[in-house]
């Protein structure tokens, strides 16, 4: 009885930790799309990937998967709030599963804009964390990332739910090609259009790029569910 007790207050310590960090994490990101959307910026400067003002932000993997995180984060902390004040029994597994497609989602952004953006945007890596790209290049997912690896472990998540973090990034990847398709002209494709540069060097770098994405994702998503076990 005594283990069990003791186990019960480590669980439950754990989900109040767990319950502040994605309560933070929901706000910071609320802050940040409104200081995005209303050109609003604590210094000055251009900063690539980062459009003040405009909704055109969504169009990037980073803001749609940090506003992923943003939502679900929200709604997992309100689950763990009712389930603090003994409202309800526990956090049901499809929370679990949508909070694990969240956090590999700003994984592969945090990925690929330290492997690979911070090396073919101007200004480096240095550019890909100024002003309120530090929060979603940066800040949100690994916060998100530690806090699923460390306070949200459970053993609810099966081998076969890994792959549904395939469909955030599949779909993404879909808007892009089209958009890439639509906006491709006299063989060539402008960095407005091909913001991630795949065409820019090599015209059939997305034929290689698109399965090495769903590839990468897939490792990444195997990887967390694995240290996220109990």
């Amino acid at each position: 009885m005594g283990r069990m007790k003791s186990k019960s207050k480590i669980d439950e310590k754990r989900m109040r930790i767990s319950f502040v960090i994605n309560l933070f994490i929901s706000v910071l990101t609320v802050n940040i799309i409104i200081m995005t959307l209303t050109g609003f910026r604590f210094l000055h400067g251009y900063v690539p990937l980062e459009e003040l003002g405009d909704v055109s932000t969504f169009c990037y993997f980073t803001t749609q998967s940090n506003v992923f995180m943003g939502i679900v984060s929200f709604v997992f902390a309100n689950r763990e709030y009712l389930v603090l004040k003994g409202k309800k029994k526990s956090v049901p597994r499809y929370f679990y599963i949508l909070k694990m497609v969240a956090t590999v989602a700003v994984s592969l952004t945090f990925i690929v804009v330290f492997g690979y953006l911070g090396f073919v945007i101007d200004g480096g890596h240095l550019a890909l964390l100024k002003y309120n790209n530090l929060f979603f290049h940066l800040v949100i997912p690994v916060i998100s990332i530690f806090n699923f690896l460390v306070f949200e472990k459970n053993d609810l998540i099966k081998f076969k739910h890994t792959f549904y973090s395939l469909i955030p990034v599949f779909l993404y990847e879909i808007y892009y090609v089209g958009n890439l398709v639509v906006n491709f002209k006299d063989g060539v494709v402008t960095t407005q259009s091909d913001w991630y540069y795949f065409l820019q060097a090599d015209i059939w770098r997305p034929i290689i790029v698109a399965p090495a994405m769903l590839l990468t994702t897939w490792i990444l998503s195997l990887a967390i569910w694995k240290i996220n076990k109990k």
